[in-house]
């Protein structure tokens, strides 16, 4: 996709609403990579905090996973260990989607393009129900079958359906001899000791619940972080002005919305194909629920990518969800997705 043309010396930015993504099936598994945001990710670049040990024997044990993954068969008749599977549980900002991107560069790099398009698979929770609602249950463990690595960031409890497929689709996996990795996802209001209660995480996926291994991460407690970045809205005019740009995409907001429901998620990330800027005009509070979680999912491939967005309209990004979303049953995916787009405007805006 060319998401902007020039028409006499002008550069006229594309609508994102024009796009119609044709995905083949082989790309919606290939395209499971570590994000653009973590690519220079890895053991040698997480600095363990001394005052937190546990960050430091978290990553000493994945660099110990790493070579267990990537290890050469011994002999034709040796018998081989299960394959590992670890879940890093820890708070907010602690490094565990570093640590967790860490494992899958360094396995990835160890093996090379040997196994077809790639010996690790690597995508959030959403990016797998996703998978599996777009290529159906078999075929999907049959694509992962053949990764040495999956790895899950920001499992996710909040769904029971979604949690109970997961976890049958992981322990199809383990039979089948595929290492797994997963993060939680935090809540900025149930945090407890400071970190997602690993025997929730335990406890959702009871026929897996003996091979995983624990991995704690503590660090700097949540509660002492900003929740949102806050991001002032950008006059309309302003938005327009800056989205004129070769690679800037420039939409009404609602127009996108309606055009979101339209595609399925596992496309939001092609949707993105060669775009460099996000443009939103009439940016305003979401107030439907399923509205509001399509556009979650736009965010998180929106920060994957890296994709600055410019806002205009009314509202701040803080205002964007109801009250009755923050407090509600997916709070946590609100409450990233207001971080992430805060972040992403703060990046728009010195564009402008």
């Amino acid at each position: 996709m060319t998401a902007a043309t020039t028409t006499d010396s002008q550069t006229v930015a594309t609508a994102l609403c024009a796009v119609r993504p044709q995905v083949p099936v082989d790309r919606l598994v290939t395209d499971l990579l570590p994000p653009r945001h973590f690519e220079n990710a890895r053991f040698a670049t997480y600095r363990a905090n001394p005052a937190h040990p546990s960050q430091a024997r978290a990553l000493a044990r994945l660099k110990e996973i790493a070579d267990q993954i990537t290890a050469p068969r011994r002999g034709l008749f040796t018998r081989r260990k299960a394959a590992p599977a670890v879940y890093l549980d820890g708070g907010f900002g602690v490094g565990k989607t570093h640590l967790l991107t860490s494992l899958a560069h360094a396995v990835g790099e160890a093996l090379g393009p040997a196994l077809g398009s790639g010996a690790v698979a690597y995508g959030t929770f959403v990016e797998y129900t996703n998978l599996v609602g777009a290529l159906g249950f078999l075929p999907t463990v049959d694509a992962l079958a053949a990764k040495k690595l999956v790895c899950i960031d920001e499992f996710e409890l909040d769904d029971a359906g979604d949690t109970t497929l997961m976890s049958r689709l992981m322990r199809e996996l383990a039979d089948r001899g595929v290492a797994l990795a997963a993060t939680s996802n935090t809540l900025p209001d149930a945090l407890g000791e400071g970190r997602f209660a690993a025997q929730d995480f335990q406890r959702e996926i009871k026929a897996l619940s003996d091979r995983f291994e624990t991995l704690r991460v503590d660090g700097e407690d949540y509660r002492h972080r900003d929740v949102v970045t806050d991001s002032e809205p950008l006059t309309e005019d302003e938005v327009t002005a800056a989205a004129a740009r070769p690679g800037a995409t420039l939409d009404a907001f609602d127009d996108l919305l309606a055009h979101l429901a339209t595609v399925h998620p596992s496309r939001y990330g092609v949707l993105l194909d060669g775009v460099s800027v996000v443009a939103l005009t009439g940016v305003h509070p979401v107030t439907a629920q399923e509205v509001a979680l399509r556009l979650v999912v736009l965010v998180d491939r929106l920060y994957d990518r890296d994709v600055p967005v410019l806002l205009g309209g009314s509202g701040d990004t803080r205002g964007l969800f109801t009250e009755e979303m923050l407090a509600g049953g997916y709070r946590k995916k609100y409450y990233r997705a207001l971080s992430r787009l805060g972040a992403l405007a703060e990046e728009g805006r010195k564009r402008v």
